[in-house]
C-alpha cells in the first residue's frame, strides 16, 4: 500500500504546487501547506478522482482521517477549515471540480457546518497529547526506543499493491469478522453489559464454526475473548456499524468481501491494522494484562529490525526481558500469561498468522510481505523515518521517478541503476518517457525523466523521436536529439527553450520563495528578465498563470512586477 500512498502523492504534486503558488494573493489568511494531508487522503479513502468531492468527503476526510494523521495538532486545529476551504475554492477557480462534485456553495455550507465538530475532536487530540502518556508510551509496544535503529536500517523492499491485495483477501481474521457481521444483520440490538444474550452468543460461535467453551465459573460473555476481538474487529473494518445507542447494522458492502479491486481490499486491511493489539495476551487480573500491552507490537518491531525473521526462543527470551525490565508486574504477567496460554507469545502470534502478518515454520517466525507492509505502516503512524521503497522488479517507471525526486543524487542514480538491470536501455527509455507523457502538469518528474532517458545515450533516440509528438516533451526531444547529432533531429525552438525555463521556473516555486527569486535572477538583470516576460506569455505551459502571478508578487523589482503583470494580462485575455 505505501507504492499506492507514493503514487497518489506524485499525482497530487502538481496539483498543491499550482494551489501553493494559487493561494498567497486569492487566500491569504490561509495556510495552504495544511491540505497535503486533505488532498491525499481524500484521494485515497473517498474518491477515485482528485477533482470529486462530496460533502460526506468532507466528514471523512476531517473528522474521520486527519486527526489520526495530522503531523501538527494545534496549527491543524487552528489553520485546517480555512485551508480547506482555500483548496476547494481553488478547485472550483481553475475548473478542477468536476461534474460528479457537489456544487462548491454546498461544499463551503458543509464545510462551515462541521466546523464546530472538527474544533472538538481536534480539542480531543490535543487534550490527549497533553494529558497522560499514550498507552504503549515506554511499554512493550512503543517504537520511540528503536527509533534510530529503525531510521538506520537498509532499504526496506515492498511488494507491489497486486500481491499484497491478492495476501490480504485470503486473510482469515477477514473473512471471520464479514461473516460475523452477515450474522449480525440489520438493526441488531445489543445489551448495555453484555453485547449478546447467551443465546446469541452461540449462535454467533456457529456462524464462525467455533467451539462453545466451558465457562466454568465465569459467564459465557466472558469465557468468549476470541468472539468479542473478532467483533472488535468487524467494528474496525466497518463492516458492523453503529445505528444508535444499542442498535448495530452490518455494511451494506460487507457480504462482498473479498472485493474485486485491489485499492478497496488494502484500505479495508489497513483499516484493521491495528487490530494486532488484539493478539496481546488477556489474563484473569488486569494488571497483570496492562503489563503485558503491547506485546504485539513489540514482537513485530523486533522481526523488522533482524530483517524479518528470528528464531522464537530468542525473540520469546528478549520479550521476557523487556517486559521485565519495563514494568514492575512483567515477570508475574510473563508467568502467567505461560500458565493461560502455554507460551506467553501464543495469543500475539496467532492473531498476526490471522491476520496475514506473520508466519511460524518450526522454531522460526517471518514476517509475511503483508506483515512487513503493516510494520512499515505503523512505524509511520509513531512519525519515525525508515527507508521503505517498492522492489525493484516491482517498481514501475513512475515510481522509479517519484521516489528518486525525493533520494539524494547519489542514492537515487543508484536506485536507477538498479531498475536498469532489469530491462534494455531503450525499453526503459520509452518508459520512463511514457510515465510523463500524459500529464503536462508535473514538471519535476518529466525534469527527472529527461534527465535519466538523456544518461542512457544513443540507446534513447527512438523514445526522443515519439516524444517529438509530445507537447510538453517535444522540448526536451528536440534538446537532446540536437545534442546527439541525430540526422533530421528538429533544432529546438524558441518556445522550446521557454517551456524548458517554465519548467525550472515551476520546480524552483515549489521549493519556495527564496529559491523561486534565486532561478528568476538566473536569467539575467531585471531588463534581460523583462524581456523574456514580454514574449514567454505565448508558451502553453499549464503553470504560466501561476508562475506569472508569483513573479509578480515575489520579485522585488518594480519594472520586473509591471512586465509580470502585463504578460499576465496577455495570458488571460488570449485565453479568455
Amino acid at each position: 500500500m505505501t507504492d499506492r500512498i507514493e503514487a497518489a502523492a506524485a499525482e497530487l504534486r502538481p496539483l498543491l504546487q499550482e494551489f501553493l503558488l494559487w493561494a498567497p494573493e486569492r487566500a491569504p489568511d490561509s495556510d495552504p501547506d495544511l491540505v497535503g494531508h486533505v488532498a491525499l487522503w481524500h484521494r485515497l479513502t473517498t474518491s477515485g478522482e482528485i477533482g470529486s468531492w462530496r460533502r460526506k468527503d468532507l466528514r471523512t476526510v476531517l473528522l474521520d482521517r486527519i486527526p489520526n494523521v495530522v503531523d501538527d495538532p494545534e496549527r491543524a486545529a487552528a489553520g485546517m477549515i480555512p485551508a480547506v476551504r482555500a483548496y476547494l475554492a481553488f478547485l472550483s477557480d481553475t475548473g478542477r471540480l468536476d461534474e460528479s462534485s457537489d456544487s462548491i456553495a454546498e461544499l463551503l455550507t458543509e464545510l462551515e457546518d462541521i466546523e464546530d465538530d472538527f474544533a472538538d475532536v481536534m480539542d480531543a487530540v490535543l487534550a490527549e497529547d497533553d494529558g497522560e502518556p499514550d498507552e504503549d508510551e515506554g511499554g512493550l509496544g512503543d517504537f520511540e526506543p528503536f527509533a534510530d535503529a529503525l531510521s538506520n536500517l537498509p532499504t526496506i523492499r515492498l511488494r507491489p499493491d497486486a500481491e499484497l491485495a491478492e495476501a490480504a483477501r485470503a486473510v482469515p481474521l477477514i473473512g471471520a469478522a464479514r461473516d460475523l457481521a452477515v450474522w449480525v444483520g440489520t438493526e441488531r440490538t445489543v445489551g448495555e453489559e453484555n453485547l449478546l444474550t447467551d443465546d446469541e452468543i452461540r449462535q454467533a460461535l456457529a456462524a464462525l464454526r467455533m467451539p462453545e467453551p466451558d465457562p466454568g465459573e465465569r459467564s459465557l460473555a466472558e469465557a468468549v475473548p476470541e468472539l468479542w476481538n473478532i467483533w472488535n474487529l468487524a467494528v474496525d473494518l466497518e463492516f458492523l456499524t453503529p445505528v444508535g445507542e444499542d442498535t448495530v447494522s452490518v455494511d451494506a458492502d460487507t457480504a462482498e468481501w473479498p472485493f474485486e479491486d485491489d485499492e478497496d481490499v488494502l484500505d479495508a486491511w489497513t483499516l484493521g491494522l491495528h487490530s494486532i493489539d488484539y493478539g496481546d495476551p488477556e489474563l484473569d487480573d488486569e494488571e497483570l494484562t496492562a503489563a503485558l500491552g503491547g506485546l504485539t507490537r513489540g514482537l513485530l518491531v523486533r522481526l523488522l529490525l533482524a530483517g524479518g525473521e528470528r528464531p522464537l526462543p530468542e525473540l520469546r527470551d528478549e520479550l521476557a526481558r523487556a517486559a521485565a525490565e519495563l514494568d514492575d508486574l512483567g515477570s508475574e504477567a510473563w508467568a502467567a500469561a505461560a500458565a493461560r496460554h502455554g507460551d506467553p507469545l501464543g495469543p500475539s502470534l496467532t492473531w498476526l498468522g490471522g491476520y496475514g502478518m506473520v508466519t511460524v515454520d518450526g522454531e522460526t517466525v517471518r514476517l509475511t510481505p503483508l506483515g512487513v507492509e503493516g510494520v512499515i505502516h505503523l512505524v509511520d503512524d509513531a512519525d519515525i523515518d525508515v527507508d521503505a521503497r517498492p522492489a525493484i522488479d516491482a517498481m514501475s517507471a513512475l515510481d522509479l521517478l517519484a521516489f528518486s525526486a525525493e533520494l539524494p543524487e547519489e542514492a537515487a542514480d543508484a536506485e536507477f541503476a538498479a531498475w536498469l538491470e532489469l530491462r534494455e536501455p531503450e525499453q526503459a527509455a520509452d518508459e520512463l518517457l511514457a510515465a510523463v507523457a500524459e500529464d503536462d502538469a508535473d514538471a519535476l518528474l518529466r525534469v527527472q525523466a529527461a534527465s535519466m532517458v538523456g544518461a542512457l545515450g544513443r540507446a534513447a533516440v527512438p523514445a526522443w523521436r515519439k516524444a517529438l509528438e509530445v507537447p510538453s516533451l517535444r522540448p526536451y526531444a528536440a534538446t537532446h536529439l540536437t545534442q546527439l547529432g541525430v540526422e533530421g533531429a528538429p533544432e529546438p525552438t524558441q518556445a522550446d527553450t521557454h517551456w524548458l525555463i517554465l519548467d525550472m521556473w515551476t520546480i524552483s516555486a515549489g521549493l519556495g520563495r527564496q529559491e523561486f527569486i534565486r532561478s528568476l535572477h538566473d536569467i539575467g538583470p531585471a531588463p534581460q528578465l523583462c524581456g523574456l516576460l514580454d514574449v514567454i506569455w505565448r508558451v502553453p505551459h499549464p503553470h504560466l498563470e501561476e508562475l506569472l502571478e508569483a513573479i509578480a508578487q515575489a520579485h522585488p523589482d518594480k519594472q520586473v512586477t509591471k512586465a509580470a503583470r502585463r504578460a499576465l494580462f496577455k495570458t488571460r485575455s488570449t485565453r479568455g
